[in-house]
């Protein structure tokens, strides 16, 4: 089992973004809000980010255990959300083109079989429990 964390520090001009899997932690550049505060990417910018790379990552582990060589993967995903705060991801579609040393036919089956072990959209086609663990405040 993996334990996979992200962490957001937030504060005027500055973001900063640090992910974490099995203690192993790395950092991706993604900068402020030009008004300074917030990040200038949205969080269904980043799940549907997450969607695409889960995707492409287990292309390749699904490709390896077929011994079968990736050249190049292409994911696109698109969505919607609605007008009111609090909605849910709708319509959620995703598209592949996979380069590999293969016969047409058997890159069609890994990139449909992958469809069905890819953990994040595995994780959105199932109710998942997400739960506020803690809150603190400070007054300044």
């Amino acid at each position: 089992m993996s334990v996979i964390s992200a962490r957001v520090n937030n504060s005027q001009d500055n973001h900063q973004v640090t992910l974490e899997t099995n203690g192993k932690a790395h950092s991706i550049v993604i900068p402020p809000k030009a008004s300074g505060f917030g990040s200038s990417a949205n969080g269904g910018e980043l799940l549907f980010l997450a969607l695409a790379t889960c995707y492409c990552n287990d292309i390749y582990r699904e490709a390896a255990k077929r011994n079968i060589v990736v050249r190049s993967v292409q994911v696109d995903v698109a969505g919607e959300f609605g007008d009111v705060p609090g909605n849910p991801a709708e319509n959620i579609t995703y598209r592949v083109i996979v380069e590999a040393e293969a016969p047409k036919a058997d890159i069609v089956d890994l990139m449909k079989h992958t469809d069905t072990v890819a953990e994040i959209q595995n994780s959105l086609r199932q109710a998942t429990t997400v739960t506020l663990a803690s809150v603190e405040a400070v007054s300044v």
